[in-house]
């Protein structure tokens, strides 16, 4: 009796989890109205929703199962250079590409799950930045297939689904863009919000017990992390295919380390905590830069020395709150 107690809590608390705030319902809803709100910025608009998604891959291995990483980039950038070579050689559809992207750097992720998740947090951030550096190396010296210093060019996109060509304005690509971010967002949500999702947050708070419990966490980590290289190598490939170009920058150190700051300024283990960091950050960039375009870095690196020493609380908190008033508003009977 008491078990199927247990149980009932279980799935109430997981059904729960599943449903929709509306506070989520909120943020997307802005998302697409952005695209007829601020027509001129639809490119930097697109910028963001990769970045969201890119944030999201990290915010899987980081968030919910407790795996650093330095050098997420390496999944990205293998996505890029996978659904880049795919359009220049063999097909220009983009959905064909995003699967080609998501695939081999899932694929990357499967391959060197074993050397990851190896040691301790320190070794894992320092084989990430090894994997990273390697690949940078490799595709810098295969210039004949990469394009090597000059970048991977010649690339021709196809219209989405036949019917919507790429524009240099940024209309398809964001709406491209925020399409797949958001069917992979409502797979990711699910996947968090699942049976196996539990088992991740269990193995990140306590992988002594839960092996104790029965759960198997060499595979699990090894799912999740295959899970978030293909994610990366989506927002890899969704760069390469909006831009129609991609080089060596996609594999640079820096990607990695800006996909930190996005999580640090969202948070992580919540899913939109990456996509809040994506806004804010991308927003923050453009802004500094328009006024400073020498000196944007050292703004930046400013306000996120202040904003870690006293306002992640308090934004983070305030954030909380919103959501929290949203959702009471939405529960809220009608008189």
């Amino acid at each position: 009796m008491k078990a199927d107690s247990i149980e009932a809590r279980v799935r109430r608390s997981l059904y729960g989890a599943r449903r929709w705030h509306p506070a989520e319902i909120v943020f997307w809803v802005l998302a697409l109205a952005a695209f007829f709100l601020l027509p001129r910025q639809l490119l930097i608009l697109n910028e963001i929703a990769i970045l969201g998604l890119f944030a999201l891959s990290l915010d899987l291995i980081l968030g919910y199962a407790g795996i650093v990483s330095l050098g997420h980039a390496a999944f990205f950038g293998f996505g890029a250079y996978a659904a880049g070579l795919f359009a220049k050689h063999a097909s220009a559809d983009p959905l064909a590409g995003l699967a080609v992207g998501m695939g081999a750097a899932g694929l990357l992720g499967l391959l060197t799950s074993p050397l990851i998740l190896r040691g301790s947090d320190l070794t894992r951030l320092m084989v990430t930045l090894g994997v990273a550096l390697i690949l940078a190396e490799v595709a810098n010296s295969l210039g004949g297939i990469t394009g090597g210093a000059d970048g991977l060019q010649g690339i021709t996109m196809g219209p989405v689904l036949g019917l919507f060509e790429f524009d240099i304005f940024g209309k398809v690509a964001y709406l491209y863009s925020l399409a797949v971010l958001f069917v992979l967002f409502v797979l990711a949500r699910r996947i968090t919000g699942s049976p196996f999702g539990l088992s991740l947050r269990a193995i990140r708070d306590n992988p002594l017990r839960a092996s104790a419990s029965g759960v198997p966490l060499h595979w699990r980590l090894v799912a999740v992390y295959t899970l978030a290289a293909a994610y990366a190598g989506a927002a890899g490939a969704l760069l390469a295919q909006t831009t129609q170009f991609v080089s060596l920058d996609v594999l640079a150190f820096h990607r990695s380390a800006d996909l930190m700051l996005v999580l640090i300024i969202g948070g992580a283990g919540y899913l939109y905590g990456g996509l809040i960091g994506a806004v804010a950050f991308k927003l923050l960039q453009d802004v500094i830069a328009s006024f400073t375009p020498q000196y944007w870095v050292f703004w930046i690196g400013l306000f996120l020395v202040l904003f870690v020493l006293g306002g992640r609380e308090l934004i983070h908190g305030g954030i909380k709150a919103v959501i929290g008033r949203i959702g009471s508003l939405g529960r809220r009977s009608p008189t």
